[in-house]
């Protein structure tokens, strides 16, 4: 926000002329597109599975239900929805400054587009590796924790050995996708329009169509939500296959 003020990366900026051509701020096609167009682009479903990575931190949610202090209903829904709406804060801050600031030659990673000469985003790049490198354990326990349940292996037989011996192969397998995919957006994109729209949408419709139809039959308001929720799950399902083969 603050390189967006004062004109840093502007014609005539302090670090304009140290960008390539690829990084600089691009505003030529921006201008020139309306919104109507904006909203009827195909690749507007690529942004869609690109969002739906931004809230997907339900491998957690249990865990973090249970080590909530005095852990009701309404203190845990209280958490949830505080920490949803400074994260859409955040999210909706970097999104509006890195496209005014660089246009649409706007990076999948904003960072790379900030001069390295630059004192000041320097020290953002270096808290951002700090949170991922704090951040990441949180992310890696819920997908070997998956895999394990996936393979169906009891707690009972999860050794420290066995844990230790899963945590070095995800970790250098992950790490050497890491070294061959370089284009995060696309990546983004990719992990959203499948997964993410799985999570979001296909996940819950099954799991609350299930829930009403074995174990809650008498409940007919939710029978009747079953056809909007299904619906729900449809959309969700179109918008993460137009969003995989833009994303391919």
């Amino acid at each position: 926000a603050l390189r967006y003020f004062d004109g840093s990366y502007r014609e005539g900026g302090q670090f304009l002329e140290t960008l390539s051509a690829n990084l600089a701020p691009n505003f030529a096609e921006a201008s020139s597109t309306k919104l109507m167009d904006l909203i009827t682009n195909p690749k507007i479903f690529i942004l869609v599975s690109m969002l739906s990575t931004a809230y997907m931190a339900h491998y957690n949610a249990s865990k973090f239900y249970w080590e909530l202090q005095n852990n009701t209903l309404k203190r845990y829904q209280t958490v949830v929805g505080t920490s949803f709406g400074i994260s859409l804060l955040l999210f909706v801050a970097v999104a509006f400054f890195g496209f005014a600031t660089f246009g649409t030659n706007c990076a999948g990673l904003v960072l790379q587009n900030y001069s390295t000469s630059d004192s000041l985003m320097s020290l953002s790049r270096i808290a951002v590796a700090l949170s991922i490198l704090f951040s990441y354990p949180l992310a890696f326990v819920g997908v070997r924790d998956g895999i394990l349940d996936l393979i169906q292996v009891p707690q009972s037989k999860r050794s420290n050995k066995l844990l230790n011996v899963v945590t070095v192969v995800l970790l250098s397998t992950i790490t050497s996708l890491a070294y061959v995919l370089k284009d995060l957006r696309t990546l983004l994109a990719f992990n959203g329009a499948t997964w993410g729209n799985a999570v979001i949408y296909l996940l819950p419709t099954y799991m609350f169509v299930s829930c009403v139809k074995t174990k809650l039959p008498e409940r007919k308001e939710l029978q009747a939500e079953i056809p909007w929720v299904i619906a729900t799950g449809v959309i969700g399902l179109c918008m993460g296959i137009v969003g995989t083969v833009l994303a391919i």
